[in-house]
């Protein structure tokens, strides 16, 4: 394999999806002599209205021009030895643009997703544009596909029914260039900082935290830090927001002494690759998680973080890692250790340049 063309729902460097399973191997394909190409659906005056509320014309608006775009990328991908589709061709309608990729022009394709994406999730923001979603062409795309990458062994599992040439590929860290405490000044604070990092979307798994935060503020003074794109739409004690910024992303980062990741039990949730587990740890900073998906294989409990379900496990966690600051720091070498060893891109490019070569 020579050339590799990237269709892609985002525009480059602005979705962790993309930024953590394949947009940090673009140096490796360059080392290789791997040309390469990525066409996004959403252009970037699109993806920065798409998930505000209201202005539904100029959405319906740029999502067209973007379909008419997207014609152009398939004729494009012609030119490519292989294609690499990231969760789907295009957001809404039937799986048209992969079926004349796959069936019509014979074109070698990988497919690669890292949620549980057949299942419906969606912001409130885009309820009506979510009616027009098809997630039953999940199915059909994975029937069709030459290879899929998938980005945990659920999500294997599940793609096993449709094709049997699947690869597990984890979301990785880069531990050399970006996540590296070492490139950073050390952050300078007086108090614990427990830390949250995603998107607003996600922000509705901190309610489960709030009674514990309220318990735990009557034995210690900690800060809560919450790191998204807006700030979430309840209270949580001791909290300071964020603004996130790609800029600042890592030092912002770097305040956290404990990561958080909670979830509720779904199917959804065990679709997730655990990547803000992976962030915290990569930095290390240990991290408390619900037991759930991929978070089982990337927690060990009491080495680099803790594993918990109940609020009473929680704040006992929470409780413990506050009041032992010696274990604390043994936490943090561990955590760091594993995401190199298992979730770095540095250990996973022979994997990846696996997923491509067909």
């Amino acid at each position: 394999m020579k050339s590799i063309f990237f269709i892609v729902p985002y525009p480059k460097g602005k979705a962790p999806s993309q930024r953590f399973r394949f947009e940090q191997y673009f140096d490796v394909l360059k080392q290789k002599q791997i040309k390469y190409k990525v066409r996004a659906f959403y252009s970037l005056k699109t993806w920065e209205i798409l998930h505000l509320e209201g202005n539904v014309p100029r959405k319906i608006y740029r999502i067209l021009i973007s379909f008419l775009f997207r014609f152009f990328h398939i004729i494009h991908s012609l030119f490519y030895d292989v294609v690499f589709i990231h969760r789907e061709a295009a957001p809404i309608g039937p799986p048209f643009f992969e079926y004349i990729l796959i069936k019509v022009f014979r074109k070698k394709v990988v497919y690669d997703f890292d949620d549980a994406i057949w299942l419906p999730n969606y912001s409130e923001a885009n309820t009506d544009y979510h009616k027009y979603k098809n997630y039953k062409k999940v199915k059909d795309i994975m029937k069709w596909a030459t290879k899929i990458s998938a980005g945990n062994q659920y999500l294997a599992d599940y793609a096993g029914q449709f094709n049997k040439n699947i690869i597990v590929n984890p979301t990785t860290i880069d531990t050399e260039n970006y996540h590296n405490p070492e490139l950073f000044k050390p952050v300078e604070k007086d108090k614990i900082v427990i830390g949250w990092t995603g998107t607003h979307t996600t922000c509705k798994y901190l309610e489960f935290l709030v009674p514990v935060l309220d318990r735990l503020k009557n034995d210690f003074e900690f800060e809560f830090c919450v790191i998204s794109n807006q700030a979430p739409d309840f209270e949580i004690p001791n909290m300071n927001f964020i603004q996130w910024n790609k800029e600042t992303e890592i030092q912002d980062l770097l305040r956290f002494d404990v990561g958080v990741m909670p979830l509720y039990n779904d199917k959804w949730a065990k679709g997730k690759c655990g990547f803000k587990a992976l962030q915290y740890l990569s930095l290390g900073i240990p991290a408390i998680v619900s037991p759930i998906g991929v978070n089982i294989q990337i927690v060990d409990e009491d080495q680099n973080g803790f594993l918990c379900e109940s609020e009473d496990e929680w704040y006992k966690a929470l409780y413990y890692f506050m009041k032992d600051e010696k274990h604390r720091d043994e936490m943090k070498s561990a955590a760091r250790s594993k995401v190199e060893d298992y979730y770095s891109v540095k250990s996973n490019t022979s994997n990846f340049l696996s997923i491509i070569s067909i």
